[in-house]
């Protein structure tokens, strides 16, 4: 039997572990929390709500990608619509949160390269603005 001291969420945990032999997984035997003052926990890193923009592929407007993977809920614009800094673009949905994707500048909209419910990778193309 081996005993690990396992830190979850800044509380320690003494863990008895047998091995059972052959090809069986190891068997919890014990688990309870070791008086121990609980840690401090960092804080999330923060999302900016406005992306930074990319090269375009047209070479004539700015692309918005996406910050974080992610899934689209919702398109606030049509091409041709014209936005304020600081006006709603569209909403992504990551780690079950909205995040609003904003217009850095005034902009027109020259093209959306995302559908209602695509799902999005870290620095996808998701619209181009001018």
């Amino acid at each position: 039997m081996k005993t690990y001291l396992i830190t979850v969420n800044g509380v320690s945990y003494e863990v008895a572990v047998e091995e059972m032999g052959g090809a069986n997984a190891p068997a919890l035997i014990a688990s309870a929390p070791v008086a121990a003052a609980p840690k401090a926990v960092a804080a999330a890193p923060k999302i900016a709500p406005a992306v930074k923009p990319a090269a375009a592929p047209s070479g004539s407007g700015t692309v918005v990608a996406a910050p974080i993977p992610g899934t689209i809920l919702d398109i606030k614009v049509q091409v041709g619509s014209i936005v304020k800094a600081g006006g709603l673009i569209l909403i992504l949905e990551a780690m079950k949160m909205e995040n609003e994707i904003v217009a850095e500048n005034d902009c027109t909209i020259k093209a959306i390269f995302v559908n209602k419910g695509d799902s999005v990778n870290s620095g996808d193309p998701m619209v181009e603005v001018q």
